[in-house]
């Protein structure tokens, strides 16, 4: 198979399927910035949501990918159908089993999963008995596990349909699918907001109001969890070899998979337990910090989950059809080519986070009962994150690389590195910034929220762990493949192009200072993204060609 094959547009395809689940998931942060803002009901929310995303991420399409993929894949590449149909088929049966038990385990166990994950919720009783919190979130927490643990299973099988669908190279539906999710959410939200009418003026409402919205909302999310696994069945069964369920763990490829399942969920779940863990550890500090690390996360992750995780997803099953013993070249050429097309979208994206992250934060969330106390503490730890996003989007890259060699073990070993870095350094940092407000440090006259900087501390121990967790991958693949290297001199090279394509928007930033941010937003952030492309147009760079299909090759 030649270098040149399938995963181009096949990234292309993610790419357009993620980016359109992402602009609704954006849609969804503004609605839960506009009715929640960064507060106590917005607290909830984040670590309701975290405790079923753990069984997701932990089972879901990362690590399901990384072991159901490549034995997926070499069936097909060899032409076994029918083992592949066979395969198919007893994972789901495994994965239901799994998913009843845990998922009925997680409602039954809600008061302690709280306990653990939002430690740092057992004091509000006390709190508010003192007058010191309006909320009391253990509670609101443990009921809104219990409504949003099922859509966890739901789209953990949703992983098992998508993983079948990449490995015959349909990417557009199962990255789409995150879209019903979406709107279901904002539906509820907006439905709920309607009801109570407060839907123009949620600054205005209650906590027992904002508790019915909560709850709406986390209903909402159920039900899209749901449609995000129902959706792509007709399109499972039109497209695989005939499924042949059993509850079987001897069907050729099942022990292979379940194998490689437990460093796959080592090492992509360390990775996705990075953020769990700075979520658990804001549980400790002043209220707001889990919103915050929220709101910036989906931001960051923008950029990521759009083109990094586009290129990862499909390069995963070419790469694993290719015999690791006999393709050393070719891999080497796919993966330096995947991660030059990963720079030309990262780079840009890291110096916008860095310089513009204010105005992308204000035009998203900056409305209702979102504040300017709430905008500059998202902006600091959107800066956070941001100074290690290019290391995070390589990484993933490499341990896809690893996981085409049929090695799960080294990324795992790694991410547990990269996972204890980052508490080392992150605790004394969050305590020590958690002394600083966000009202001293960008002089804010009004700061009824008197938000603290601790959440900051724990986004940059997230960007030392991943450049940690990519000099170890880089180190361990170059001694498995020779010659391979990272492109340094073309990351340089984009970072220095992007800081220069920032002048001129930072010229009109300047021009429209003391404007509201919603125009300084809509008019700055396309200028820096229209100069950056313009210039990747007029010098005919090939990874521009590569994302524009036909119309950059012609160019």
């Amino acid at each position: 198979m030649s270098s040149t094959g399938p995963a181009p547009s096949g990234a292309r395809f993610v790419a357009i399927g993620i980016l359109v689940s992402k602009i609704f998931g954006v849609v969804r942060e503004v609605m839960i910035a506009r009715f929640f803002g960064v507060g106590l009901h917005g607290d909830v929310y984040r670590n309701a949501m975290r405790a079923p995303n753990v069984l997701q991420n932990l089972l879901g399409e990362q690590t399901l990918s990384a072991a159901f993929i490549p034995v997926y894949s070499r069936f097909l590449a060899e032409g076994r159908r029918e083992e592949a149909g066979r395969f198919a088929g007893a994972v789901f049966c495994l994965l239901v089993v799994a998913v009843t038990v845990i998922v009925g385990l997680g409602v039954l166990l809600a008061p302690w999963i709280v306990s653990v994950l939002a430690a740092g919720f057992l004091d509000d009783a006390a709190q508010v008995a003192a007058g010191e919190m309006s909320v009391d979130r253990f509670p609101l927490t443990v009921q809104a596990v219990r409504i949003v643990f099922p859509m966890s299973g739901f789209m953990v099988l949703a992983a098992w349909a998508l993983g079948i669908l990449n490995s015959h190279r349909r990417f557009v539906l199962p990255y789409l699918t995150p879209l019903f999710w979406n709107c279901a959410i904002i539906t509820a939200l907006v439905w709920a907001a309607h009801g109570s009418g407060f839907l123009e003026t949620p600054e205005l409402a209650g906590n027992e109001v904002l508790d019915r919205w909560l709850f709406a909302t986390l209903t909402g999310a159920l039900v899209g969890g749901v449609l995000q696994f129902a959706v792509q069945i007709p399109f499972v069964w039109r497209t695989a070899p005939p499924i042949r369920f059993s509850l079987s763990t001897r069907v050729e490829g099942v022990r292979e998979a379940l194998q490689a399942l437990g460093p796959a969920l080592a090492g992509r779940g360390v990775v996705q337990l990075s953020f769990y863990l700075n979520l658990f550890l804001a549980n400790f500090l002043k209220g707001g910090a889990p919103s915050a690390i929220g709101f910036a996360g989906t931001l960051y992750n923008l950029p990521m989950s759009a083109f990094g995780l586009s290129i990862a997803a499909a390069e995963l099953p070419e790469l694993s059809r290719l015999d690791p013993e006999k393709a050393g070249k070719e891999i080497r050429t796919r993966i330096d080519r995947a991660l030059r097309q990963s720079a030309f979208v990262v780079c840009p994206a890291v110096v916008g986070f860095l310089v513009f992250g204010v105005l992308a934060a204000a035009v998203i969330y900056r409305r209702g009962s979102f504040t300017d106390e709430d905008l500059y503490l998202v902006y600091t730890v959107l800066v956070g994150y941001s100074l290690g996003l290019l290391a995070s989007t390589l990484s993933r890259l490499l341990q896809n690389s690893f996981f085409a060699l049929r090695d799960t073990r080294t990324p795992a070993r790694i991410a547990a590195y990269r996972l204890a870095l980052e508490g080392s350094i992150g605790i004394p940092l969050m305590v020590a910034l958690d002394r600083i407000s966000v009202a001293e440090v960008f002089s804010l006259v009004a700061a009824p929220k008197a938000l603290h900087l601790g959440a900051v501390g724990l986004s940059l121990a997230s960007s030392a762990g991943a450049w940690c967790e990519l000099w170890f991958l880089r180190r361990e693949l170059a001694s498995r493949i020779p010659g391979l290297t990272l492109p340094w001199v073309v990351i340089l090279r984009r970072l220095a192009t992007a800081t220069l394509a920032s002048a001129p928007a930072l010229a009109l930033w300047w021009m429209l200072l003391g404007r509201g941010w919603l125009w300084q937003g809509l008019l700055v952030l396309p200028t820096y993204i229209a100069t950056y492309l313009a210039w990747a147009w007029w010098t005919r760079q090939p990874e521009l060609a590569l994302w524009l299909g036909r119309l950059g090759r012609r160019r």
